[in-house]
């Protein structure tokens, strides 16, 4: 018997990404949030009650909302701490293996409105992750100690400024989209650096990372996995408006300190791709051509998008 593809989170934009690039003949069993509730034990429980040692459960739950955590911490670390632990909790009892998706802002690094040097080197999985700044980082970074405690066989894989792009697509890139016909000129803050990452090309890294199984290079393994290259978010701006053949130029650079936000944006959150490689799997296409196929196939449709 094939092994069964559980997706936690499948109504959400990376769940939706990991349903249209799946292979047609796996066997996905997609768990929306009318599905499981992955903060009660019990829903976990009966979600998973059928899982099997040769089993995968795909985590891609999470409370991403960044500035709305900061208001609502019981909901972030429900979601982002307790979820994952009770889903690893359930893989281990059952010998299967789950891969638990993570974000780059588990690192402390230094707010962008932060004096003083910036960091410039790329963090590597056993980076030192600190203190972070923010509640959703704090949840996110006790999901991942929950799961690898919970569960010791499970894959941490840590992403970053994941989009869609679509139109209609609620990210950064679906919004510059729409404000490029809204607007005679924009200003993007140009003192935050990251790499963008194609929900389509994620989704496909982490089918990839769930097709060769667990070794020795991922079991227990975190590892991190964006598009490559690095840029800031005024870059990536500029890209979009000549990707629909705007002028660049529209978009202006502003500071942090310009446009501030309820939680503190980290300057500089650039993940390694080194462990991926390392662990013999494909690495994710620079982040370029990545966007010029996000804007030229509008990719998997977020009309089931679920909270």
């Amino acid at each position: 018997m094939s092994p069964t593809m559980y997706i936690a989170g499948a109504g959400g934009q990376l769940g939706t990404a990991l349903r249209a690039v799946s292979a047609a003949n796996a066997d996905v069993r997609a768990l929306t949030s009318a599905d499981i509730d992955i903060t009660d034990a019990s829903s976990v429980t009966s979600a998973l009650a059928g899982l099997r040692a040769d089993d995968v459960v795909l985590n891609c739950a999470a409370f991403t909302n960044v500035d709305g955590a900061e208001s609502d911490p019981d909901g972030a670390y429900a979601v982002n701490r307790d979820g994952p632990a009770y889903l690893a909790r359930s893989t281990a009892a059952a010998g299967a293996w789950l891969i638990h998706v993570s974000t780059d802002y588990v690192f402390a690094g230094a707010a962008a409105t932060d004096a003083g040097p910036r960091r410039t080197r790329p963090y590597e999985p056993d980076d030192v992750t600190g203190i972070p700044e923010t509640v959703y980082g704090a949840s996110k970074l006790a999901g991942e100690r929950a799961v690898l405690d919970a569960d010791p066989t499970a894959t941490v894989v840590r992403t970053a400024w994941v989009y869609t792009g679509g139109p209609d697509s609620p990210d950064f890139v679906g919004t510059m989209r729409r404000l490029e016909a809204q607007r005679d000129e924009l200003t993007v803050v140009d003192d935050q650096t990251g790499s963008p990452t194609y929900a389509v090309d994620l989704a496909a890294a982490l089918w990839g990372l769930a097709s060769v199984g667990r070794r020795d290079r991922t079991a227990g393994a975190v590892l991190h996995a964006t598009n490559e290259g690095s840029v800031t978010w005024h870059t990536v701006a500029q890209a979009v408006f000549a990707e629909i053949g705007a002028d660049p130029g529209r978009v202006r650079p502003c500071t942090t300190h310009q446009f501030p936000r309820p939680a503190p944006r980290p300057a500089f959150s650039v993940l390694s791709g080194r462990s991926w490689a390392d662990a013999g799997l494909t690495p994710l296409r620079d982040w370029r051509s990545a966007l010029h196929a996000a804007i030229a196939d509008p990719g998997p449709s977020l009309d089931t998008l679920t909270p």
